[in-house]
């Protein structure tokens, strides 16, 4: 059976690994490292399958906001709610956010899409792009390779352990992803409490 998973990833894994990070792909990334350290898959490989998927997919999504970017704030609800705040970023951090957009969850696909919809020059955009690209892949890769590597300073025989581990780290990852949905919902409870009372105003003075 280990030997049947090692031989699927190591030919399924990468593209997987690509198609992955061409979306979203922190998850993925951080899973792909730990399994790297296990053996499964190149460390080195991971890294460039990750650097390929997140470079080619923010530039697809540059692109696609320079082309149809009205046409997306039209239909899509999400990106249209996000836009005012993503403008705001740019704004105030400038050609910063091409290179931190990335990094920002839940805006990672959608803060492209606007700097595309802004004069902003596309040649600067490939070259920041690229770099930072380069540095998230490293990031999150390393992030669940050396989460093996700490687990082998207190597990003697880690390969034993492999399934805990994974189930560890998911719920790690997974703990990130619920936070990070909570300290939305708190940051939106004054606009909730405002929308609440215009309400209450607006059923007692019909």
């Amino acid at each position: 059976m280990h030997e049947f998973f090692k031989e699927y990833l190591q030919v399924h894994g990468y593209w997987v690994l690509f198609l992955g990070t061409f979306l979203e792909g922190e998850a993925i990334l951080i899973f792909a490292g730990f399994l790297a350290f296990g053996g499964y898959l190149n460390i080195y490989l991971v890294m460039l399958s990750a650097l390929a998927g997140s470079f080619l997919g923010d530039q697809f999504y540059f692109h696609v906001g320079r082309r149809k970017g009205p046409f997306l704030l039209k239909f899509f609800s999400s990106i249209a709610k996000k836009f005012r705040k993503a403008l705001k970023l740019i704004e105030r951090y400038g050609t910063f956010v091409a290179f931190i957009s990335r990094y920002t969850y839940g805006f990672r696909i959608v803060l492209p899409i606007i700097l595309g919809m802004t004069p902003f020059p596309s040649r600067s955009f490939l070259y920041l792009n690229l770099v930072s690209a380069l540095s998230w892949s490293i990031v999150f890769s390393m992030a669940g390779y050396l989460f093996g590597k700490a687990a082998g300073l207190f597990i003697e025989d880690v390969g034993r352990y492999e399934p805990y581990l994974l189930l560890a780290l998911g719920t790690i990852v997974f703990c990130f992803w619920i936070s990070h949905f909570v300290a939305h919902w708190w940051r939106q409870r004054p606009a909730r409490a405002r929308l609440k009372r215009m309400k209450l105003r607006n059923l007692q003075n019909p």
